[in-house]
Order: structure tokens, then sequence, then C-alpha cells
């Protein structure tokens, strides 16, 4: 698979690479995207091909399930500097069909460290299951994980909103946040919040 990879990059850079070889120099330069990208780990999302962006202009964070958590470091992090130093105007948390996170929420497991993440999740859970029956139907219970997953991406915007810095932030209008939901079967992204 490495090989495979490596004669990628190669034909990324005798084409894509070159073909823009200017915008990729100004990217040498530094960074200054616009957006900070939240986004699931899911391998079959890149950020940047769904949205047709050229690089340098998402800072993306993934993890599996687009999780905001709260009190994380690695999270505050990636939140601190791309509000303080990169300046971006907008946050997109960006949930998507058929997410193997939402999934996890309904089954039990021997793993030890994805339930625990898991739990940033599960209020979404528990909020779609109190406004509707228990589905019995296949198409009930696709339905019921899209009202999930949607419902993930608006909880983990009340977790983004709790850190101060998103706070501030969003009073001073100087950022604003966004909703996302990507469908793999039609490929269109659209917004949740």
């Amino acid at each position: 698979m490495i090989d495979k990879l490596l004669e990628g990059n190669r034909k990324f850079r005798e084409g894509f690479f070159r073909e823009n070889l200017e915008h990729y120099r100004e990217l040498t330069k530094g960074q200054n995207p616009s957006v900070l990208w939240i986004g699931c780990s899911d391998s079959r999302i890149q950020s940047g091909h769904i949205t047709q962006t050229m690089p340098g202009t998402l800072f993306i964070h993934r993890n599996i399930g687009n999780i905001a958590p709260l009190h994380d470091w690695n999270f505050a992090t990636v939140l601190e500097y791309a509000i303080r130093h990169l300046k971006v105007k907008d946050i997109v948390i960006c949930g998507h069909s058929d997410c193997g996170a939402i999934k996890a929420l309904d089954k039990e497991t021997t793993d030890v460290y994805i339930p625990l993440w898991l739990n940033n999740a599960v209020e979404a859970k528990k909020r779609v299951d109190a406004r509707i029956p228990p589905p019995k139907t296949p198409e009930e219970r696709k339905a019921r994980s899209e009202m999930i997953e949607k419902e993930n991406i608006m909880l983990q915007i009340e977790h983004l909103k709790n850190y101060p810095l998103v706070k501030e932030a969003l009073l001073e209008k100087k950022i604003q946040v966004h909703g996302l939901y990507y469908n793999l079967e039609t490929g269109e992204l659209t917004k949740v919040a």
C-alpha cells in the first residue's frame, strides 16, 4: 500500500501540484485558512475534495464522530491556534451519514478507549430516542441513525460554545459557527445549523 501512496504522490506532483505551483509556493510562506473544519476521521470523507477547496483554505481537526469534546487539551489547542493565531472566521462541525461512531452508541463492546470517547456523543442518542418510538424497520433504523448524526452535530456545537475562547470570539463577532451534514450516498453537503 505504501508504494501506491508514493505513486499517487508522484501523480499528484506531476499533475495538480505542477498546475497550481504558484499557489503551493504561496503556501510555503505560511497559512491563512478562513475555516476551522472539525470533521470525522472516516476515510470516506476528504474535506477538501467534498468542498472543492484549495489547500490552505481549511484548518482541519478530525476525530471519531466529529466530536468537540469538553475539557480536551488536544482539541482546545486546535481551537486556540485557529482562533487566536490563524484568525479563522468560521468554525464548521461536519457530521455524515453511515457514521460508525453513531452506530457504536448502540453496541456493547470490549474496546477500552472508544466508549470513553463516545461518551461525548451519547447525549445526542438520548435526545433522539426521547423524541421517537423505537425503530422497527430498516428504514426507520436508518432514519433514526440520521437523526442522531444530525443531533450529534448540534450537541458538538453546544460543546464548542462552552469553551471560553469560543464564547469570547462569538461575542466579539470574530467567528461564526456552522453545522454541516455530508450524505455519503448523494455527495451532498447540507446545513444543519
